[in-house]
C-alpha cells in the first residue's frame, strides 16, 4: 500500500469511479452453447426492450450495469434477456416470486442436453417428441422457455403453488410458440414429486429440478441479507429479495440435501418412466448423501456435471434406472423412430 503523507487521503473523491476493470471477453465457465457467455450488451437489450433503459447506469468501475440489489431492475433485465435471446414478447411474474438468473438456467438446459447427446451417438435429440419434466416450474417458467427455444423440446411443468402455476400459464398463453409445447400441472400433494404428475404409460426423456436450498425461513433470510450486503458493500439488515422467491421456492425441511434424497427415493417408483432424472446440487457437501441415496435406490447410472457462473460453483447430478438394453430400446423407439413408438417401448421396458 503506498505511503500516505500528512494531509493526504486514500479515499476516492466523491463521485469518482474506481479504476476501469478489465473483463475477460467471455465467461468461459459457461457452456459453449450458452448465449450469455459474453458480458451483457445493454445497448442491444435496450434497443429491443426500451423500458430497461432507466435501470442501466455506470457501476463503480464505469461499466454499464444495473443495481442487482434492486428487484425491479433484475426483473427488467430478465425481460430484456428473454425477449432478445428467446423471442419472449410477454413475460411477467407476481411480486415476490423467484426471478432467476437466466445464464445459469440456460447452462442447466445445455448441460442436460449434452448428456442426452452422449447417449445418442453424440447427437442431441431435438424436437417436440423429446419430453422434459420440470419439477417446480415456478412463476417464471424459464426452464421451459429456454428448452423450447434452444432444442424444440416439449415440457410438463409441475407446481404446488397455484399462484405460481397461474403465472406460468399466463406466460405460455401470451407467447404462442410455447402453447403447443408447454403444459403445467398442479401437484396437489406437496410431499409427492412424481406421483399424481406422471401418468400411466407416459414417458419423459429427462426431468430437471432446482430444489429449495435452505432448511428454514431464517436460514433463507440470513443468506439474502449476506448477498445484499455484498452487493451494496455495506451491512444490510432488511430483506429485499433482489431475485425474489417465495418460502416454498427458497427452503424446505432439511433443505436441499433432504429434498434431493427424497426425490431419488420417489424416482425409483417411476424407474422406467424417465430416462434421466436430474437435480441441481448447489452445495458440494450434499453430494455424499445424494450418492448414498442413489446407491440405495439401485440407480444403474449416475453422472455429476460441474457448472460455474462467476464465483459460484454448482453441479447437476443425473441418474437413470434403465439397463443397457432398455436404453438401446429407448433410443431406437423414442429418439430415432418417427413417429415415436411408445407402445413398443413399453414392452421393452417391462
Amino acid at each position: 500500500m503506498p505511503k500516505i503523507n500528512k494531509g493526504q487521503t486514500n479515499k476516492q473523491p466523491k463521485g469518482r469511479t474506481k479504476e476501469k476493470k478489465e473483463h475477460p471477453s467471455e465467461k468461459a465457465q459457461l457452456h459453449p452453447r450458452n448465449q450469455h457467455r459474453a458480458r451483457y450488451n445493454f445497448a442491444l437489450l435496450i434497443a429491443s426492450s426500451p423500458e430497461l433503459a432507466p435501470f442501466v447506469k455506470p457501476n463503480v468501475h464505469g461499466d454499464e450495469s444495473i443495481d442487482f440489489a434492486d428487484p425491479a431492475a433484475v426483473k427488467m433485465l430478465n425481460k430484456g434477456l428473454l425477449k432478445q435471446y428467446y423471442d419472449i414478447e410477454n413475460w411477467d411474474i407476481p411480486e415476490g416470486y423467484l426471478c432467476p438468473p437466466i445464464p445459469g438456467r440456460a447452462d442447466y438446459i445445455h448441460h442436460i442436453a449434452e448428456l442426452l447427446g452422449a447417449y445418442n451417438s453424440g447427437k442431441i435429440p431435438r424436437g417436440q417428441h423429446i419430453r422434459c419434466l420440470d419439477i417446480g416450474v415456478g412463476a417464471n417458467c424459464v426452464y421451459p422457455i429456454i428448452g423450447v427455444k434452444e432444442y424444440g423440446w416439449s415440457f410438463v411443468g409441475t407446481e404446488i403453488d397455484a399462484l405460481a402455476l397461474a403465472s406460468a400459464n399466463r406466460i405460455i398463453a401470451a407467447n404462442p410458440f410455447l402453447q403447443e409445447k408447454v403444459i403445467c400441472r398442479l401437484q396437489t400433494k406437496s410431499t409427492d414429486l412424481f406421483k399424481g404428475i406422471i401418468q400411466e404409460e407416459e414417458y419423459f426423456d429427462l426431468s430437471i429440478c432446482n430444489p429449495p436450498f435452505h432448511a428454514s425461513a431464517e436460514a433463507a433470510e440470513a443468506s439474502t441479507l449476506r448477498k445484499l450486503s455484498n452487493l451494496q458493500q455495506k451491512k444490510v439488515t432488511e430483506v429485499t429479495k433482489n431475485f425474489g422467491g417465495q418460502n416454498m421456492e427458497l427452503w424446505c425441511e432439511g433443505g436441499e440435501e433432504a429434498f434431493v434424497r427424497e426425490m431419488v427415493r420417489q424416482s425409483r417408483l417411476f424407474a422406467t418412466s424417465c430416462f434421466w432424472f436430474s437435480s441441481l446440487i448447489s452445495k458440494q457437501a450434499h453430494l455424499k448423501k445424494t450418492y448414498e441415496a442413489l446407491s440405495k435406490a439401485d440407480a444403474t447410472e449416475i453422472k455429476t456435471i460441474p457448472m460455474g457462473q462467476g464465483n459460484k460453483t454448482s453441479r447437476i447430478v443425473a441418474w437413470s434406472f434403465l439397463d443397457k438394453e432398455q436404453q438401446a430400446a429407448w433410443r431406437e423407439l423414442r429418439w430415432k423412430s418417427k413417429p415415436v413408438k411408445e407402445h413398443a417401448l413399453k414392452a421393452n421396458l417391462l
